[in-house]
Parts: C-alpha cells; sequence; structure tokens
C-alpha cells in the first residue's frame, strides 16, 4: 500500500483546486536516475491501465505502474517546509540509501 500524510493530501488538493484538475489521480512513479539509481516522479493523472495499482488515501486517488510499485511498496509520502524549501518527501521502506538532496534512492 501506498498512502499519503493529511500534509501531503492537503497540498495535492490545494494544487487540484488551484489548477481546476477536478478529481484527477496522482500518479507516483519510479525512474531511472538520479545519483543513487532511482528517482520519484509526481504528476496528475485522470486515466489508468489495466497494469496499474490503485489506491486512495484521504480521498486522494493513487495510481502506480507494476514496475513502480515493486520499488514504492509501503512508502508514505509527506509534504514539508523547512529552511531549505517545501516539497513532497518519500519515507520509502524499499529504499536501502538516499542521495544527500534526497530526491534520489537505491534499492
Amino acid at each position: 500500500m501506498i498512502s499519503l500524510t493529511d500534509a501531503a493530501a492537503a497540498k495535492v488538493q490545494e494544487i487540484r483546486e488551484a489548477e481546476d484538475l477536478g478529481t484527477q489521480g496522482l500518479r507516483v512513479r519510479v525512474l531511472g536516475g538520479g545519483c543513487s539509481g532511482f528517482t520519484y516522479d509526481l504528476f496528475f493523472e485522470d486515466e489508468t491501465t489495466e497494469l496499474d495499482q490503485t489506491y486512495e488515501s484521504h480521498g486522494i486517488p493513487l495510481y502506480i505502474d507494476m514496475m513502480s510499485f515493486q520499488y514504492l511498496e509501503g512508502t508514505e509520502i509527506d509534504y514539508v517546509e523547512g529552511l531549505y524549501g517545501a516539497g513532497f518527501k518519500f519515507i520509502n521502506p524499499q529504499a536501502k540509501a538516499t542521495c544527500g538532496c534526497g530526491s534520489s534512492f537505491a534499492a
């Protein structure tokens, strides 16, 4: 399962409303690249395929393709604000290492 914290769900809802995206879901995926091997990718989407895992967290639909799911199972997505900026943070039990900037991971 993949979930959003209260803060992440509120930010996703805020962005959906600001960009007039209706009830589009959040596509969560893993891409090759970054200094540790894999990077996270988030974007809004309203279509799924039969190969997607579909979840709902705080009323937000989450779509994960099968390749990404193997690296994301059990992940919680948070939204944090701090001195160095704000953004989504992935708490991923599958990650064996992360880079210093936190935007990529090794599995």
